[in-house]
């Protein structure tokens, strides 16, 4: 089904008053002139490339990729694996540069982008690399006639080409078997550890044989010759993401497709054939071999809700009806003191949730005090009259910044370098989107501010004449978000909470029910979906789970911080040991949504009994964390969560006594099909 037709954005859309950070990179250290003049990406999968000194490696799967000193280095990564980590490690075997650089210290330049695919530029070498995510192949534009270097950190054990001399096999002495493709003749000589050529113009294709077996080799020379400069993503279809390529040459298009790719290839909707034996180790999983120039890639849908799925039980009204009487009155704006767009966005959408379980309870006499205290809490960061913190906007890179982070660089978690960006303003839409359902004439005043603060991170638009950078958070490839920002990491981006994430595109849809926007709907369904797919995935581990390594998996029924070279159990702000943590980090906020994203009971169980015995911990345990894992036993066990979570003397400041009596009254009697979920995935939520 396609998405119905967009709402046009205001020729004069609103934005917060501009400001010059002092803490913001700039940018045209690394991106070529023309494309300083649209909104730049700040959490995309290139991003080490055009921040510090643009020489820590990124993963283009299935390499990591690093370019310094006018030369790119390729890695088929080793994957280190015990109880508590796992990481790609990072070895030079191919370095690729040109001999004779009069500006060996030069850097690289970024002369495209999309959601697929990064041009990297050598000026000096006359080097240019289509990095185009999924290739088994490193493509490479030579002009000028460049006398090349390809040099490795292991020793050159065997050397060969054909009588053509458009193909070369190189093996290392680490098991490595490399094949290299030309356009056009090239003669290459080779020493101990290094490659090198005449004066050669053309194309270059350097791909790993798989497991150096030799039934591969003949895949990797029937699709040398096509290769991929760009990829895009469309979103042109509900529940659907499309990719399509931009390729040089004729024949068919090899790709390489991970776990989550596979699960939602649409085999009936595009011409694709997979080599189900054709796979590259990845710490994401076995990429596999995909032919075909564009992929559909569908879920089943998912149904935005308000209220709870499957409705709260009558005979529970009247408690949680007590509950919401005593948290209603407890709001009081004037007695925040927390200025962290953060933590006083959750204080906002915690108020917001109590609107809606009034409505689901019909205890309608309670909100227009809630009503209140939404204004009290939203106006002023949406007037700009909050005085010590406030939304302001950066022309630098096109996005919001809070003046605390224009000025600090770790205040408001990073929010100044565009870290979290959909956790906090996630927050905020979701309390907006419910004040301007309880209040209409509210929502139309407030409406251009309130699509300022969701288009931050929802913005599809690409070009000069956008504001913000297409899917700020969004990561097309992976299917998944990225909270890092404008900060360098040697393992890439990360992402801690995927339920934070989650709650960002479940408010993006919200906000399109609230203003009938239907096309803001079906794109935050659609993300939606996808997000929860990905957390499924990469996050969850279940007992049973092969992504990750044996001693992994046995200790760990959740991922911790997700990194593009990383799994870890550590939190930022917690160690291995904090499981109740690692597991609430992965639910909050609560909400209808939740159900979805913890859809199958019998992991639900698992990770309950995981968490469990972090309760007893020597110096205690946090009430808040504990509501948390309460609330995930209530899936299965309704009255011994409800015992539990009526001992509780506190609770996160996301959360409240009566949003958790919501959610335990709000399940069903019977636990569901063990492994799955009586309501697993998204089929029966669909309306």
């Amino acid at each position: 089904m396609s998405l119905p037709p967009q709402i046009m954005p205001s020729p004069h859309p609103f934005l917060f008053p501009e400001v010059q950070s002092t803490v913001l990179p700039d940018p045209g250290q690394f991106f070529s002139p023309h494309l300083l003049s649209a909104p730049l990406p700040t959490n995309s999968f290139f991003q080490n490339y055009v921040i510090e000194n643009g020489d820590q490696p990124e993963y283009i799967h299935p390499y990591i990729i690093k370019s310094a000193l006018a030369s790119l280095s390729i890695c088929y990564p080793f994957l280190f694996s015990n109880s508590s980590i796992l990481y790609q490690v990072f070895v030079a075997d191919l370095t690729i540069s040109s001999l004779n650089n009069t500006n060996p210290n030069s850097t690289h330049l970024v002369s495209s982008f999309s959601d697929l695919s990064v041009t990297l530029d050598l000026p000096s070498s006359n080097l240019r690399f289509f990095l185009v995510r999924g290739s088994p192949f490193l493509t490479c534009s030579v002009t000028g006639g460049v006398s090349l270097s390809i040099s490795t950190v292991h020793a050159i054990t065997k050397f060969s080409c054909d009588s053509s001399q458009t193909k070369y096999t190189i093996k290392l002495s680490n098991s490595q078997t490399w094949i290299l493709y030309s356009s056009s003749p090239i003669s290459l000589n080779r020493d101990n550890s290094s490659i090198t050529s005449c004066g050669f113009s053309g194309i270059l294709r350097i791909a790993l044989l798989p497991d150096s077996d030799p039934q591969f080799e003949a895949i990797l020379d029937q699709f040398s010759s096509c290769y991929p400069v760009s990829g895009h993503a469309n979103l042109n279809k509900t529940f659907c993401v499309e990719y399509k390529w931009e390729k040089n040459c004729s024949g068919d298009l090899l790709m390489l497709a991970h776990p989550l790719h596979l699960k939602l290839l649409s085999k009936d909707d595009c011409s694709i054939t997979v080599l189900d034996d054709f796979k590259y180790k990845s710490i994401d999983g076995d990429l596999v071999g995909v032919v075909g120039d564009s992929w559909l890639l569908k879920t089943d849908p998912v149904s935005v809700t308000w209220h709870s799925i499957r409705g709260v039980k009558k005979e529970s009204y009247d408690e949680i009806a007590s509950a919401l009487h005593k948290d209603v009155e407890e709001l009081n704006a004037t007695a925040i003191s927390t200025t962290s767009s953060y933590f006083y966005a959750k204080l906002i959408a915690r108020a917001a949730r109590l609107a809606l379980i009034a409505e689901e309870v019909f205890c309608i006499d309670v909100i227009p005090a809630i009503r209140n205290f939404l204004k009290e809490t939203i106006e002023p960061w949406l007037n700009g009259t909050f005085g010590s913190n406030g939304f302001l906007y950066d022309r630098k890179w096109g996005g919001i910044v809070t003046s605390q982070g224009s000025v600090d660089s770790r205040a408001d978690f990073g929010f100044g370098v565009y870290n979290d960006h959909h956790f906090h303003l996630g927050y905020f839409v979701y309390g907006i989107s419910v004040l301007a359902k309880i209040d209409h004439t509210w929502g139309r005043k407030y409406k251009k501010q309130a699509y300022s603060l969701m288009t931050d991170f929802m913005n599809l638009e690409r070009g000069p004449n956008s504001k913000y950078t297409r899917l700020r958070s969004f990561d097309l490839w992976k299917l998944h978000s990225w909270a890092a920002g404008l900060t360098e990491f040697p393992d890439g981006r990360n992402q801690e909470s995927t339920s934070e994430a989650v709650n960002a595109y479940y408010s993006a849809a919200l906000m399109g029910l609230a203003y009938g926007d239907t096309h803001l709907v079906a794109i935050g369904s659609t993300l939606l979906a996808m997000e929860i797919h990905s957390a499924q995935t990469w996050w969850h581990v279940r007992e049973d789970d092969k992504m990750y390594g044996k001693e992994f998996t046995r200790e760990n029924r959740v991922v911790g911080i997700l990194w593009a070279n990383k799994r870890d159990s550590a939190l930022w702000f917690a160690p291995p040991e904090w499981r109740e943590c690692r597991t609430g980090i992965q639910l909050l906020p609560i909400l209808p949504i939740s159900e979805v994203l913890f859809a199958d009971v019998g992991f639900v169980r698992e990770l309950v009994k995981w968490t469990y015995p972090a309760l007893a911990r020597e110096g205690g345990v946090g009430e808040g964390w504990k509501g948390f894992l309460y609330a995930l036993e209530g899936i299965y066990d309704n009255k011994g969560a409800l015992d539990k979570i009526k001992t509780l003397n506190g609770y996160d400041d996301g959360n409240s006594l009566t949003n958790l009596l919501w959610w335990i009254h709000s399940r069903d009697d019977e636990a569901g099909l063990e492994g799955e979920g009586k309501f697993c995935w998204f089929g029966h939520y669909c309306h």
